[in-house]
């Protein structure tokens, strides 16, 4: 016969956990023996060990009650249940770990393995991990809104990269980066050299038929976003979405002339 330490010791449970089951009515509390102490037989060991095991798989102590009453065959459905659900909750956490190690690894944080091609060869053709941060970053947000779209546009972003003009505009902003705009006339060159670059480039996207749908562009939030996160990240981004403006264009997140004055 043991005393509720020696239960509470033996079952893998604390006595404030013994106690709490008595007052839930999980676990009957024996009288008091002669010498007043509460003693505990082997049966209240294995009907504590079982309370512990379904607390620990994250049973609620309501639901645990009718199965320690239940029949061996209902006690042994309700066990297959829990562990369907344990395995569920398994997946799901390894799930996580592989989300997160690629929030590790960086580039693969929540893009397809076509975007991360694609930012291994911003780094090829001589842009910054700055820069390639920045795009990253950029294509988070437009897989979120666009998930199964952003696979169908990479290889024209690919072959973007065979033009001299790109691999320009992507050096001159890995420069602009990592630098201060104000009073700084160099920068102020780069950076109407890269909106000339992006106005040509998006006059021949038109020209050429190579522009974002007409109901994507309805959609305003994703480009809004892409403006916040590049105003976020730096100080010239309105300077450059300016500059774009003055070229006749929203800005260098969507290919959309600004109506002229009628």
């Amino acid at each position: 016969m043991l005393t509720i330490g020696e239960l509470a010791a033996y079952a893998g449970v604390t006595v404030r956990a013994v106690r709490h089951y008595h007052q839930v009515g999980l676990l009957p509390e024996p009288e008091r023996d002669a010498s007043g102490y509460r003693r505990y037989g082997a049966t209240a060991v294995v009907s504590l060990i079982k309370i512990r095991t379904l607390a620990d798989a994250g049973v609620p102590l309501a639901q645990i009650r009718p199965m320690l009453a239940a029949g061996p065959e209902e006690f042994g459905e309700a066990v297959r249940r829990i562990d369907r659900r344990v395995s569920d909750e398994i997946q799901r956490l390894e799930t996580i770990r592989k989300q997160i190690a690629q929030l590790a690894s960086g580039d693969n944080a929540a893009l397809p393995s076509a975007v991360t091609y694609f930012l291994d060869r911003l780094r090829e053709i001589g842009a910054s991990e700055a820069m390639v941060r920045a795009e990253r970053d950029g294509w988070i947000l437009v897989t979120a809104r666009w998930p199964d779209r952003v696979v169908e546009w990479i290889p024209g972003k690919l072959a973007q990269l065979e033009d001299p003009r790109v691999v320009r505009l992507y050096r001159i902003l890995s420069a602009l980066i990592d630098s201060d705009p104000s009073g700084d006339q160099a920068a102020v060159a780069l950076m109407e050299e890269a909106a000339d670059i992006m106005a040509a480039l998006s006059e021949e996207a038109v020209e050429s038929g190579d522009v974002i749908s007409t109901e994507d562009k309805q959609d305003n939030l994703p480009f809004d976003l892409l403006d916040a996160l590049a105003d976020e990240a730096h100080p010239g981004a309105q300077i450059m979405r300016n500059l774009m403006r003055e070229r006749g264009w929203y800005s260098w997140t969507r290919t959309e002339r600004i109506p002229k004055p009628s």
